[in-house]
């Protein structure tokens, strides 16, 4: 047997929300919508991965969320410009990534991070 994906499911009323922080804003793509589940994410292939934390590193909450990108300062600059709420850095953490925690529109927080 071999885990082909993890999928990561938030309850909401309001799936449209998902749109514009996770499309517009980070850049996935939809992958399917059926009115009462839309599904964002890459045509790339992914690492599979599912972490374990009992707390998030640097004395930090454990997010909800990590997502792995580019280019994290285009990231941070894109989600303060689209309003949403920064709780954590921008910071180079001592393991090697730089990272910032944000909230989405339903309250999960969201570790969005590059590796150095």
């Amino acid at each position: 047997m071999q885990v082909r994906r993890i999928v990561a499911n938030i309850a909401t009323q309001d799936i449209a929300a998902a749109k514009r922080f996770y499309q517009d804003v980070l850049g996935l793509d939809p992958l399917m919508d059926l009115g009462w589940i839309a599904t964002y994410g890459s045509q790339e292939t992914m690492t599979v991965q599912i972490s374990f934390m009992a707390e998030g590193g640097s004395g930090t909450p454990v997010p909800d969320l990590s997502i792995e990108v580019d280019d994290v300062d285009a990231a941070f600059a894109a989600m303060r410009k689209a309003g949403f709420a920064i709780e954590y850095g921008p910071a180079d953490e001592p393991w090697g990534v730089r990272r910032f925690y944000v909230r989405d529109p339903f309250g999960r927080l969201v570790n969005i991070l590059s590796h150095r």
